[in-house]
């Protein structure tokens, strides 16, 4: 069928003309491709020689009844210990012995390849000396629509090529570690508000007045989701993710772990991943559907998104037992299910020496029950084993290397043994609570160095920059007095009126959204300094001629109220920088280390000036996120808006200068254009392809058996003793089909190198730097002004020079065509690409073009874009039905104990 540019069923809807009239899903049944062959041969072996229940039990956490609460698949019939999960991306959640890494922020503001793959593979390292399969990082979803949004310092950037890099390096670096990479939160999760029902109507409600009955939908047209929001997710896939967490919101309506294109069409189709999809605590919203959607992995434990979790139920565990004997869930699907998980366990060799897990998540103790909540088998739960080795370095560097220098005047940075310092700000200290004085660092006092939520870790240490300046101070001399009361003016006006140098420190937090700080639900309620930061600035400023102002920000800030002060003469934006923030903030004040980090966002002048924001008000019992910004968000708001920044995307400073020459733009030998089309290979014609030898379906060989007793609130795959059940199949032979998956990363072609664009640049200071050099292109057929796709960090001596070059491919000059689904090459449509290669995004130095193609192609990427979304519902405020152009039902009803009811009718 065709599709429509702007269609707000889209995500529901597959492309019906490669399946038979009336398919309803369409699981890709995946071999292994490529490097994954092997995997999947050991994987094929391994699930084939299981029973229904020991499938089931790999496909179902066991919930919170032990102290080793993520886990599942433990068969002890063959010998299988199971695996063990854990959050996160600054490191290893809730334990001891670990690293406090910085802010996947941080590794994105380094524009920094090398140090993006040391840390990430230093994460996985640590989860893996713990004994922790699969670790619940890194995060894409919030890509940064909106830079209010909660979860954004868990990312990278709101662009999606320099995301996409992070993203893809950060992958590859925890899989060489030997931790299976989780990528999170597919897709279009960009708020924290309105996530959860339960968050809302039973934890926030009395402070704010809604009723919502389901979580928000995001409302994004085609074009959209694959050039912004799934850009990234096709370079982790090409980079070997092996699992992929679905989102708590729903896309277009559909919600996400059930969503049948999204998950199945898009992610294990179109971009052919070969791994398994895992829920987030509460977005799995049902048993049969779900898995016939394509999840493969039910996180904790849950029965319904809006109750408690974790409590021994599950839409699966039984529930996914007797759907596959009654033929609700075809057993080839459940097959499917297992092999994608063991051929993660595979693909990362973690059948080799694997080391046992070896901590207990929460809970700190060396003794306890390892069921808590049957108290049962007291013993050693903790092995306090400790996993950090050199990574202290790493994280010194990356913190160092991410700092943005936005301003210097008359080169008051770097110090040079100042005779008095005075260190103004709360920020700056220690927390009187200690650094990890609050559950999931769901607060702000002292000096910020991560935000809050499942994303956060334990602090082995935390060294503030109030400690690290003295320790400096103590070697050049310098008088150091401070003032950590933000509200202590007199105190804070007559230290720094002595002051040779004044360093004010500022921050704001934002986090997951089942904490609250000050009345900031996870989201951000405003983009300015917390506890009166302006007016600290402007204070300190008043009576100090050489203000210096160091931010800490899970993002952009409104500088506004002071950033032309005269008296302001530099100021550095640190973001969130992990346990060796204080040193990695006096390596660049004091010169030890050029800074180098820009901005992977856009400071605006003011809050309205992104163009988008966070939903803070529900607009119905669905709240309806529409995304009618289209491709323009962040820079390329900007410049579509002819707006100007306070500091653009891709901005920062130097202690030295560079020049810019010398544009080449070569195209690659034997490189053509072509339509790289993203369509699924051909379906397969059976209903039931031959994964594995089917059981008989004998309800006596899936009951609970009589020689183990239940534990409280712990997960088993069997059915209750003496069960009976129907034989299905429940579904008419068209409605589920397996198909072929694409290969990792989408077609190959989109790989191919067709341009490489060089340049040369000189450093013209004095002292050694690293510069970022960006490549912009524009690409015409509605698309924004310039878009990032490529930079280089190099670092150049002074007085010296350096060739830099970037690799453009075939996807970079490509935009989505809705009507063929596929990729374009706008060259072939007649569009000569324009380059441009500077310092940011408004820094543009040299300029040329890459030719045109062929003639102008059809269809709606040779057009104007435009985005135009409008949330279907129904008259009474909530979702409408998703149908198909034919009328067909997306949706069967579910009932409680797992079977499905196919309506009688495609009418609708």
């Amino acid at each position: 069928m065709a599709y429509a540019a702007a269609c707000v069923a889209l995500l529901a809807v597959p492309i019906l003309a490669q399946y038979p009239e009336g398919s309803l899903y369409s699981p890709p049944i995946s071999s292994g491709y490529g490097n994954w062959s092997a995997a999947y041969a050991k994987a094929h072996a391994f699930v084939c020689n299981l029973t229904i229940t020991e499938k089931v039990n790999l496909t179902t956490q066991t919930g919170t009844g032990a102290s080793y609460s993520y886990s599942l698949g433990i068969i002890p019939r063959v010998g299988f210990r199971g695996l063990a999960l854990d959050d996160s991306p600054t490191g290893v959640r809730s334990t001891d012995y670990t690293s406090a890494f910085t802010a996947p922020l941080n590794m994105a503001m380094t524009w920094d390849r090398d140090l993006i793959y040391a840390q990430a593979y230093a994460n996985g390292a640590e989860h893996k000396a713990k004994g922790v399969n699969i670790a619940y990082s890194p995060v894409v979803g919030p890509l940064g629509r909106s830079p209010e949004s909660g979860r954004i310092w868990e990312g990278y950037s709101p662009d999606p090529y320099l995301s996409g890099v992070s993203f893809g390096l950060t992958v590859a670096g925890m899989n060489a570690a030997g931790t299976i990479a989780v990528g999170k939160h597919f897709v279009l999760y960009e708020q924290e508000h309105f996530r959860q029902v339960r968050e809302w109507n039973d934890w926030h409600l009395p402070n704010a007045t809604f009723n919502t009955t389901e979580p928000y939908s995001s409302n994004a047209d085609d074009r959209t989701l694959h050039e912004l929001y799934l850009w990234p997710w096709y370079d982790a896939v090409h980079d070997g993710m092996a699992a992929v967490m679905c989102s708590y919101n729903q896309l277009n309506n559909t919600q996400a772990c059930q969503n049948n294109h999204l998950l199945n069409d898009i992610l294990k189709g179109e971009m052919g991943f070969q791994g398994f999809i895992v829920s987030d605590d509460g977005s799995q919203h049902s048993g049969v559907l779900s898995a016939l959607a394509g999840m493969d992995m039910t996180i904790l434990g849950e029965t319904s998104p809006n109750g408690e979790l974790g409590l021994g139920i599950s839409f699966w565990g039984p529930n996914l037992t007797q759907s596959v004997l009654n033929g609700s869930v075809p057993e080839w699907r459940l097959d499917d299910m297992a092999t994608r998980i063991m051929a993660a366990y595979y693909y990362l060799d973690q059948d080799q020496d694997f080391p046992e897990l070896n901590f207990a998540q929460g809970d700190l103790s060396t003794f306890g029950y390892l069921y808590p909540h049957a108290m049962v088998d007291y013993q050693q739960i903790n092995e306090h084993v400790d996993v950090r080795d050199h990574h202290a370095d790493i994280i010194r560097r990356v913190g160092a290397n991410s700092i943005i220098m936005l301003k210097n005047v008359n080169n008051t940075l770097p110090l040079n043994k100042p005779k008095q310092i005075a260190i103004i700000g709360e920020d700056a200290g220690p927390s009187i609570y200690g650094p990890n004085g609050c559950s999931d660092r769901g607060c702000d006092n002292g000096t910020l160095a991560m935000g809050w939520g499942s994303g956060s870790t334990n602090f082995p240490y935390l060294i503030d920059p109030l400690a690290a300046i003295q320790a400096r101070a103590l070697q050049d001399r310098s008088v150091v007095q401070y003032v950590l009361d933000n509200y202590d003016t007199a105190l804070i006006d007559s230290v720094v009126a002595q002051a040779t140098v004044c360093l004010v420190f500022i921050n704001c937090d934002s986090g997951e959204g089942y904490i609250e700080i000050d009345g900031n639900y996870g989201d951000r309620k405003n983009l300015t300094a917390w506890m009166r930061g302006d007016d600290l600035v402007n204070e300190v400023a008043g009576n100090c001629s050489n203000t210096v102002v160091i931010a800490h920000t899970p993002g952009p800030i409104i500088m506004e109220p002071w950033i032309e002060h005269p008296n302001v003469t530099a100021v550095l934006m640190a973001g969130l920088p992990g346990q060796e923030s204080g040193n990695a903030l006096v390596d660049v004040l004091y010169g030890a280390v050029n800074p180098s980090g820009k901005t992977p966002w856009t400071i605006g002048k003011q809050r309205g000036d992104y163009g988008t924001d966070v939903m803070y008000v529900a607009n119905a019992p669905v709240p309806q996120l529409n995304f009618t910004e289209g491709l323009y968000i962040d820079y390329r708001h900007f410049d579509q808006a002819g707006i100007a920044p306070r500091f653009e995307f891709g901005f920062g400073l130097s202690y030295t200068t560079f020049s810019y020459s010398n544009l080449r733009i070569q195209p690659v030998s034997g490189a053509s254009p072509t339509t790289a089309s993203a369509a699924a290979s051909s379906a397969q014609t059976t209903v039931n392809p031959s994964v594995c030898p089917r059981y008989a379906l004998n309800a006596s060989a899936y009951t609970f058996p009589s020689t183990i007793s239940s534990l409280t609130d712990y997960i088993y795959p069997y059915l209750p003793r003496n069960s009976t059940f129907t034989v299905g199949p429940a579904y008419p032979s068209a409605s589920v089909i397996a198909t072929s998956p694409g290969t990792p990363g989408g077609a190959p072609a989109l790989w191919d190198t067709v341009y490489t664009v060089t340049v040369s640049i000189a450093n013209t200071g004095s002292v050694a730097g690293q510069e970022v050099a960006q490549l912009y292109l524009a690409l015409g057929n509605g698309e924004p002004l310039r878009q990032l796709r490529g930079f280089n960090k190099t670092m150049i001596q002074a007085g010296a020079s350096a060739d830099v070059s970037f690799t453009v491919r075939q996807r970079d000059v490509s935009i989505w065509d809705v009507p063929s689904q596929s990729w374009v090459d706008v060259r072939t449509l007649g569009t000569a690409v324009g380059v441009s290669v500077g310092a940011s995004s408004r820094d543009l130095r040299l300029n040329g073009t890459m030719a045109a193609v062929g003639g102008v192609g059809s269809g709606s990427a040779a057009g104007n874009y435009s985005a135009s979304v409008t949330a279907a519902t129904t008259s009474a405020g909530g979702p409408a039905v998703t149908e198909y152009s034919d009328g067909q039902l997306q949706v069967p009803t579910e009932y409680s104990d797992g079977q499905v009811q196919v309506p009688a009718s495609a009418t609708g």
